[in-house]
């Protein structure tokens, strides 16, 4: 069975720094994260999907961490198709208009170049777990769409890379097959999810592990998820009997890799936090049972 290690997506939301999850002496962002590293050896950083961090920024979480401790970077949302300010661009960078065609060949890859940039404190210290490409809801299946995950996923390497795809259309049972060998030729790890089903982005349960490392991302199951705002669309509690059930189901999955990465994205207060402990907790027991 594979290492499988348990975190939550950011360590520094807005509605989990006013949960009181960090006790008052964690009053820093280097408090902050120290004090979530002693907790967990994963996290998932999503600040740099909506801006390029400076790489003094990624050295300083080196520093802050211990050895062992991985980050998964979400990638910046202008390489995966998102709608992206003009302000959310590295200052003198900034074009009149931001979407992908509008950028010169030239400009693209300078701004390619800053994010990976940022990245390599991370890989050089051993700290970097994937880069997740997590494409938009409207990124369908299709001979185009897997040429624009292929080519993105190069731009990234050698580092690890993870794709979420937010599609029904990806698993429909005509193309289940084939996305899942297009993953796996690619080696791209397949990112797993939990989330609300009925969607046009609802892909089911499904655990499958196509490439290292395995990965799963736990977005709750909130009844506002095509209708509420952030807080509402993440808003759910598992349930012991969920977790239970999912730890079973995980350690099944950390058979087929040597790595199994599970992300909590139920991100409102602190209840990502306190579901990634018991989690974790279920998955360090020796006498769970698939």
């Amino acid at each position: 069975m594979g290492e499988m290690r348990v975190g939550t997506a950011s360590w520094a939301d807005r509605m989990l720094l006013e949960s009181g999850w960090y006790p008052r002496e964690a009053n820093t962002p280097a408090g902050r994260l120290a004090y979530y590293a002693e907790r967990f050896n994963l996290v998932e950083a999503d600040t740099s999907f909506y801006a390029i961090p400076a790489v003094e920024t990624t050295t300083a979480w080196v520093h802050r961490t211990p050895d062992d401790f991985l980050f998964n970077i979400k990638a910046f949302s202008l390489f995966t198709g998102h709608p992206t300010p003009v302000t959310a661009l590295p200052r003198d960078l900034r074009p009149d208009r931001v979407r992908p065609r509008d950028l010169t060949p030239q400009l693209l890859d300078e701004i390619w170049d800053r994010f990976l940039d940022a990245l390599r404190p991370l890989a050089t210290a051993g700290k970097l777990g994937v880069v997740l490409l997590q494409f938009p809801p409207w990124f369908a299946y299709g001979a185009a769409a897997k040429r624009r995950i292929a080519e993105t996923a190069r731009r990234c390497r050698p580092m690890r890379v993870a794709v979420e795809l937010r599609h029904a259309s990806w698993l429909a049972p005509s193309n289940a097959i084939d996305t899942v060998e297009f993953l796996c030729h690619e080696d791209l790890s397949f990112v797993c999810v939990d989330m609300p089903q009925g969607h046009a982005s609802s892909l089911p349960p499904v655990l499958v592990a196509t490439a290292e490392p395995a990965v799963m991302r736990f977005h709750g199951r909130s009844d506002a998820w095509a209708t509420g705002d952030k807080k509402e669309k993440f808003r759910y509690a598992y349930s012991d009997e969920e977790l239970t059930a999912w730890a079973g189901r995980l350690r099944e999955l950390a058979e087929d890799a040597d790595q199994l990465h599970v992300i909590m994205n139920n991100c409102c207060g602190d209840q990502a936090q306190r579901d990634a402990q018991q989690l974790a907790a279920l998955l360090e027991r020796t006498d769970a049972v698939p």
